[in-house]
């Protein structure tokens, strides 16, 4: 098989500073988190919720850990496609790519869905097509373009959670006590809504799979992810504290719109249509860094002909990935047409934890020389990722187990006498 050596091949434009890049995390995770993933996780944990957001906190940060250790040290577009495929071998890449596709695919479908269920519930997936292909036009005018966009979601999307918090904890109907645990929460359960959560704190990767066009990547990325990760977090907690003090664990649980229905027990009617849009505007920022990340993995992989080459192609003029996105597009596209928002954020979430458990396994074999984490990182994140995905509603980790399954057989199928069977050198 012939195939371009990496350095021939068309790269992408190194154009992100640190704002950037944790701008483009924030959109990720904030979007996905607070408006689609707190209600299934209360519904899991009740009055654990707050444990399992620290169970999945800590995992995130092991593997964010790990991410940016090794994202400094290979800063190519993929992620842990690459760290996989370097340090472990091309099966392991392979897997990792694999899984981060498929699983952020869903990903994308559940935050278009979103932004249907929000704007406009009676046509959810026309609106969730319209957005996909809105942000699909964005993307492939250059990755500058995405981020100026972003900076405004994240702005908006902060200012509304922010009102949220202060009308929420200064009504009449926030109650301290509802912060209280209860009786009924189980291990089981608090890890289920662990991984549940886990689903929003993932969008640190797109940091991580930008690489190719982060400036300093050495310098940049070990500093955006946590910086992301960080601000993420403290939104998480603050939100999180609010809606249950309002609504508690039990009506947060069973609500489709928990931060709505939490201005609106507070008695703040005016918050209501702003908290809407909020929400679609999360989501939309979610969306759009998701489009990112899963195209700059696609490309990568199509690079090393595990997906077809014709993907590997970057646009002459606006220097991004055009076909890749393209075809991630259409996919999405098709999965929001058909999919249901819990299911998939139930599958994504899978999918993303073996992603990242491969991550940490990368990040094991870095040496002293190459800045390798301590020690306690990549086992921790290891074993968390490996907890939280079989701690998944079943029907997700079943799903989940037979299409990794499906991609590692398709590789082996795909395996030609001239094929790679050892990772390439570093040197």
């Amino acid at each position: 098989m012939n195939t371009q050596s990496r350095d021939d091949r068309p790269q992408l434009q190194r154009r992100l500073g640190v704002f950037d890049a944790v701008v483009i995390g924030l959109g990720s995770m904030v979007g996905a988190g607070i408006f689609a993933a707190l209600g299934p996780a209360a519904a899991a944990a009740g009055s654990g919720l707050l444990m399992g957001l620290v169970a999945a906190a800590v995992v995130a940060y092991c593997n964010a850990t790990s991410s940016a250790r090794l994202a400094a040290r290979y800063p190519q577009s993929g992620g842990t496609y690459v760290y996989g495929r370097e340090r472990l071998g091309d099966f392991w890449g392979y897997l990792a790519g694999w899984a981060f596709v498929v699983g952020k695919t869903a990903s994308c479908a559940a935050m278009a869905l979103t932004v249907g269920a929000y704007v406009c519930p009676a046509y959810a997936h026309a609106v969730a097509v319209a957005a996909v292909v809105a942000l699909t036009a964005v993307n492939y005018c250059g990755v500058q373009k995405s981020a100026l966009l972003t900076r405004v979601i994240v702005s908006v999307v902060l200012v509304v959670l922010a009102l949220l918090v202060v009308v929420s904890l200064t009504s009449g109907q926030a109650v301290v006590g509802r912060l209280d645990i209860g009786s009924d929460i189980t291990v089981g359960g608090v890890l289920r809504a662990a991984g549940l959560l886990f689903f929003a704190f993932a969008g640190y990767a797109r940091i991580a799979t930008l690489g190719e066009e982060v400036r300093e990547p050495a310098r940049t990325i070990p500093r955006a992810i946590p910086l992301a990760l960080g601000i993420t977090l403290v939104v998480y907690a603050a939100v999180a504290v609010a809606v249950l003090s309002v609504l508690g664990a039990d009506r947060l649980g069973s609500s489709t719109a928990p931060l709505t229905d939490a201005v609106r027990s507070a008695g703040v009617a005016w918050m209501v249509p702003v908290v809407q849009v909020g929400a679609a505007v999360a989501a939309l920022g979610s969306l759009l860094a998701l489009v990112l990340g899963v195209s700059r993995t696609t490309l990568a992989m199509a690079r090393d002909h595990h997906l077809p080459h014709v993907l590997a192609a970057v646009h002459p003029r606006f220097e991004v990935p055009h076909r890749a996105e393209l075809a991630v597009a259409a996919v999405v596209i098709v999965v929001a047409a058909t999919v249901d928002v819990r299911g998939a954020i139930g599958f994504s979430s899978f999918g993303v934890l073996i992603y990242y458990a491969i991550a940490n396994a990368a990040a094991w074999t870095l040496t002293r020389d190459e800045a390798r984490p301590p020690r306690w990182v990549p086992v921790i994140g290891v074993a968390g990722c490996a907890i939280l995905a079989v701690a998944l509603p079943l029907v997700s980790v079943i799903i989940g187990a037979v299409v990794i399954a499906a991609g590692a057989v398709f590789y082996r199928l795909r395996r030609t006498p001239g094929s790679r069977t050892s990772p390439p050198s570093t040197s």
